[in-house]
């Protein structure tokens, strides 16, 4: 794979859930390991119950922040009607991380969009990969339903080209001024995310070097 190459992930649901919350914290987690990021939201409304889909790029070199049709790596689905809806940009090859507790977006009760029955099985009958799980249900378990969100974190966390606790360190800091017990919860969501799916685990997506590794790299190549 190319060292210019990009990392696209695609996050989609409703207001109110969190997405935008999870892509600002994503983006972090690249900066803090030397990726240039960029990142928009490019649709609806942030509100509670509007459609909210945000584009998050990084790699050694980001011109754009806008992502095109069929080279998403990872598309993190909040909700299963949005998640199919944006399914045409992911790559042949990409990933569907879904929540599929049903929740019906403002274009379904305008009558733009029909809700689907099976929205991740229509995912995969169009050859789509996907990993779905209710992190609703989840969080609710854990006591607190506005960790649906943290657990959405915790299930891309392996499919990301840096480590899992990059990204949960990000988390901690982003809540670390709420107190322990939040960031302890918090912690409690992640691993619960990254637990959603393990029997369909794959290897995360190859993504670009980072700037110090490459800098390394070619140090020991400069001895040898």
């Amino acid at each position: 794979m190319s060292q210019n190459e990009i990392t696209n992930i695609l996050v989609c649901g409703i207001g109110g859930q969190g997405v935008m919350t999870a892509a600002e914290i994503l983006a972090e987690a690249a900066m803090t390991e030397g990726h240039d990021v960029k990142k928009t939201e490019v649709a609806g409304m942030a509100q509670r119950g509007g459609v909210v889909t945000s584009h998050l790029r990084f790699g050694r070199k980001v011109l754009s922040p806008q992502i095109e049709p069929g080279t998403v790596q990872v598309l993190l689905g909040f909700e299963g009607a949005e998640a199919l809806r944006w399914s045409h940009y992911l790559k042949s090859d990409g990933l569907a991380l879904v929540n599929n507790a049903r929740l019906v977006p403002p274009v379904v009760e305008l009558g733009l969009f029909d809700y689907p029955e099976d929205p991740t099985g229509q995912m995969r009958a169009a050859g789509h990969r996907v990993v779905s799980f209710d992190a609703m249900s989840i969080a609710r378990d854990l006591g607190e339903i506005r960790l649906g969100n943290t657990v959405m974190l915790g299930a891309i966390a392996d499919y990301l080209p840096f480590a899992p606790d990059v990204l949960l360190a990000c988390i901690d800091k982003r809540f670390a001024r709420k107190g322990e017990k939040v960031v302890e919860a918090n912690r409690q969501a992640f691993a619960a995310g990254r637990d959603a799916g393990p029997s369909t685990r794959a290897p995360p997506p190859a993504g670009p070097p980072r700037v110090h590794d490459s800098v390394i790299a070619a140090e020991s190549n400069t001895k040898g």
